[in-house]
């Protein structure tokens, strides 16, 4: 069985993370900065741990320094995105990495990645959305530059804001602020959490933050009696089971907790996270769960339309939307 034409929903994609390697090693190349430590011999990005992949990360971001990169940079994610499928996409955004947090340089790196996404949309068939992150590691001070960013340019592609980053930096509640401030300006909301922080911070960061879905989450399954808040509460989760066998977050895919989260009634969806950093793309995260807990075709598309009302977008893209899943 092949999952690669399913049309796919994504949720939890970071942009700079969807980077293809050789398409960083080409900048780097044409800005003649060093990054050779970042790569293996066979040109993948290479890393120890979560804290190095954290700094390998922030290194490859060293290349895309101008609104002209973030816009190639777009097409080469929607490019590997469309090819697996994927017709609905949500993409992390950080002002940090695209402008340092300045209003009117965001607001330019902005309209080069809407620019490139209008494009994709014309010729890949795949609708893109932004959802803005602040980073959590550089800590509650900085979110409240990335919040007002994302207030300021909130519309029809900005539609989100959470937080990324270094999850047990900080507690969820020294970044209330700044998520105060988006959901003010009409910005639907998420966030990182359950990935390396346990139950706890799930717990922590709905109780502070007030998400309406949770990035990863799966750390939530050590808390029963969490888990079915979650279910009926109706929080969706942003799960990425590729990226947590892969960095160790979690067992191996059999192991992995999407399975008795879904059973015990909570909303997951599947996504890639950072596909190239971790060798992983949505057609293979859909091969692996199948193999894994024998997930057919009627189930992959079940999660897809849970995606789907799930997604930041209005009324009218998600009716588009709805009809591409139904082919």
């Amino acid at each position: 069985m092949t999952f690669q034409s399913l049309p796919k929903i994504e949720l939890h994609l970071h942009l700079e993370g969807g980077a293809p390697p050789a398409f960083i090693a080409g900048l780097a190349r044409e800005k003649r900065i060093d990054l050779s430590g970042i790569f293996d011999a066979q040109g993948n990005y290479t890393y120890r741990d979560f804290d190095h992949f954290l700094k390998v990360y922030e290194a490859a971001c060293t290349t895309l320094q101008t609104p002209e990169d973030f816009r190639r940079l777009t097409l080469a994610v929607l490019e590997e995105s469309a090819a697996n499928g994927v017709v609905y996409s949500e993409t992390f955004l950080s002002p940090d990495f695209c402008g340092g947090g300045d209003l009117a340089a965001w607001r330019d790196y902005l309209a080069a990645i809407q620019d490139a996404a209008e494009e994709a949309e014309r010729t890949m068939g795949i609708t893109l959305r932004g959802i803005v992150t602040c980073i959590r590691h550089f800590g509650p001070e900085q979110a409240k530059t990335a919040a007002m960013c994302a207030a300021e340019t909130r519309g029809d592609f900005i539609t989100g804001f959470g937080m990324a980053g270094a999850e047990k930096v900080g507690r969820p509640k020294d970044y209330a602020y700044s998520f105060d401030m988006a959901r003010e300006a009409g910005l639907r909301i998420t966030c990182h959490a359950g990935e390396w922080g346990g139950p706890d911070m799930v717990a922590d960061t709905i109780r502070d933050l007030a998400p309406e879905r949770i990035g990863h989450g799966v750390n939530a399954i050590h808390d029963l009696a969490l888990v079915d808040r979650i279910a009926e509460a109706g929080i969706v989760l942003e799960v990425c089971p590729g990226s947590n066998v892969f960095l160790g977050a979690t067992g191996g895919w059999r192991d992995h907790p999407i399975a008795e989260l879904h059973r015990r009634g909570v909303k997951v969806t599947v996504s890639t996270d950072d596909p190239p950093f971790f060798g992983t793309t949505m057609s293979t995260e859909y091969e692996m769960l199948h193999r894994a807990f024998d997930w057919d075709e009627g189930m992959f598309r079940d999660l897809n339309t849970v995606a789907l009302d799930a997604a930041f977008c209005d009324a009218a893209t998600r009716d588009r939307i709805a009809k591409l899943l139904e082919a």
